[in-house]
């Protein structure tokens, strides 16, 4: 193997002292492979090579590049993803159907189980008459309801989510009403206002996607073609359309290239925008204090937080001061809510017959232990990431550090949702770009969806029984915590580093790529490698 030259930038020359021989055997690089050079995965990944035989198979030695008028990897990822959400938004559209009643009235059809059945399922549909966005003169935490009413379970509630998607699903809800009135009048197709609803929410669902498709691309920067990867990935095929979520991501994703960029105060706005609408992308400012205060630029992660800190005040201030109960009510819930049959607690629970997780719950009630445990656990793993960020023999990448900490949240979490499992997606482009290993990943947990809509379903109505689904779970998240070590055991071998390989230090990093340690922990691990 060819380690880039120790003369093009501190971390190869960094990369080549902690190189063992075992190491520099592990990756072929191309002899062809020059700095500055675009990447092209027809002739680093093996999988790539083989699926592009048909099309004339890996980029030629003397082939033109860069030289298109028009088909950039930039577009040509934008236009697969474009794909891969047309797919999504047909396989949603099941749930859309309508039939006829025997009072002459459209309905919503859903009968018989057909959102399970059908694996269509997505919380928009029913969120709009859940979360009374259907009335008129409705607004998100002033309206209230009370829910399982005239019961002793009867309880006040207002809209769940956080400021930014609360406020997303209102304007949604404002745009179909003006839909509806205009069809209406006979000037647009007509439907349910609840499949219009759902259609233009997509829509911007879509195109936060897209953005976060593009910003992938621009962050991998010699690396466009691992865009590729969130374009097409099979989550986004079953999950892009499930809930909100790639509003978060879309966010999260341009923060970090914010931040590539050299722009601190830009990446705390955006990242700011996505905590108000999502609390995970909050979590990426822990990987950038630790890989800060290692290189010394704590005053950019300083600008980066403040800007993060402002703008999430920002948003929320308002209604918090205006609309408190409204406001409080995504935290009140997020206490209050019990373990998620997708979290590892439930897996344990569900095994053992251990009823620790403080068991079932009534309304009103918190799972003060369950709290505390999956806190604890949240806060150990990135003690221990934070350790790995200030011990590792060379500088971790931000990608790497921030796929750790979102993926810690996710295991040890009491709750992982579905659509959860897109927050990974684009970290994990850009912390480890192999190919066949991610696309295998990403269809495992695709395919976690088929089992939990038969799970819902239930056994008497021939669907699958818990431990079938909960077997699924525990096999997602052992891939999860395999993607991990695989990420740790980069970061203390950096020449199996598919992205240090190249010669390259940091893509994501910003002001931190190719910057010099100030403080590191020299541990026995560490001085043995540098020897």
């Amino acid at each position: 193997m060819r380690l880039p030259s120790a003369g093009t930038n501190p971390a190869a020359r960094n990369i080549a002292r902690v190189s063992s021989p075992t190491d520099q055997a592990a990756e072929p690089v191309p002899s062809s492979l020059s700095q500055g050079q675009r990447i092209a995965p027809t002739l680093t990944e093996p999988f790539v090579a083989a699926a592009s035989r048909p099309v004339g198979g890996p980029l030629g030695e003397h082939a033109a590049v860069g030289r298109h008028w028009f088909w950039s990897p930039q577009r040509v990822g934008l236009a697969m993803a474009t794909l891969a959400l047309l797919l999504c938004w047909f396989g949603k559209a099941s749930c859309i159907q309508q039939y006829t009643d025997d009072n002459g009235q459209n309905q919503l059809d859903w009968r018989a189980g057909r959102p399970y059945v059908a694996m269509c399922y997505s919380d928009i549909v029913p969120l709009y008459t859940a979360e009374r966005l259907d009335q008129p003169g409705t607004f998100p935490y002033r309206t209230s309801w009370v829910d399982n009413e005239g019961t002793p379970n009867a309880h006040l509630r207002y809209m769940e989510y956080p400021v930014l998607t609360g406020l997303f699903q209102w304007v949604d809800a404002k745009l179909t009403a003006g839909w509806v009135s205009i069809s209406n009048a006979g000037w647009l197709p007509g439907a349910l206002p609840v499949a219009v609803y759902f259609n233009i929410t997509a829509f911007w669902l879509a195109v936060a996607w897209l953005v976060t498709v593009w910003a992938v691309g621009r962050t991998a920067n010699r690396r466009p073609w691992d865009m590729v990867l969130a374009a097409i990935s099979p989550l986004v095929l079953v999950h892009a359309f499930t809930n909100f979520d790639t509003l978060a991501t879309a966010f999260a994703a341009t923060g970090l290239l914010a931040w590539a960029r050299r722009k601190p105060v830009l990446a705390g706005v955006l990242l700011g925008l996505g905590a108000a609408a999502k609390l995970y992308p909050l979590f990426l400012l822990g990987p950038l204090l630790v890989l800060c205060l290692r290189a010394g630029k704590f005053r950019y992660w300083a600008r980066t937080a403040g800007a993060t800190v402002v703008v999430w005040l920002a948003v929320n201030l308002p209604v918090a001061f205006t609309l408190n109960a409204g406001w409080r009510e995504f935290f009140r819930l997020n206490t209050e809510r019990g373990m998620d049959p997708d979290s590892v607690y439930n897996v344990i629970s569900y095994f053992t017959g251990w009823a620790g997780f403080d068991g079932p719950l009534q309304p009103g009630q918190t799972p003060t232990w369950l709290n505390i445990v999956s806190g604890a656990l949240f806060l150990i793993c990135c003690a221990g990431i934070a350790y790995v960020g200030f011990a590792a023999p060379v500088r971790p990448r931000l990608a790497q550090l921030c796929f750790l900490v979102v993926a810690a949240f996710l295991v040890t979490n009491k709750v992982w949702s579905p659509q959860y499992s897109l927050w990974l997606v684009p970290l994990a482009v850009l912390a480890i770009p192999r190919w066949r290993l991610l696309l295998g990943w990403m269809l495992l947990d695709a395919l976690v969806w088929a089992p939990r809509m038969f799970y819902y379903l239930g056994v008497d109505h021939k669907g699958l029984p818990e431990d079938w689904f909960l077997s699924f779970v525990v096999v997602r998240d052992l891939a999860v915590v395999g993607l991990c070590v695989l990420v740790i055991r980069e970061i203390y071998r950096p020449a199996l580093d598919k992205v240090r390989l190249s010669g390259d230090d940091d893509p994501a990093g910003g002001v931190l790529d190719g910057a010099p340690d100030v403080f590191a922990i020299k541990s026995r691990n560490r001085s043995l490698a540098v020897q």
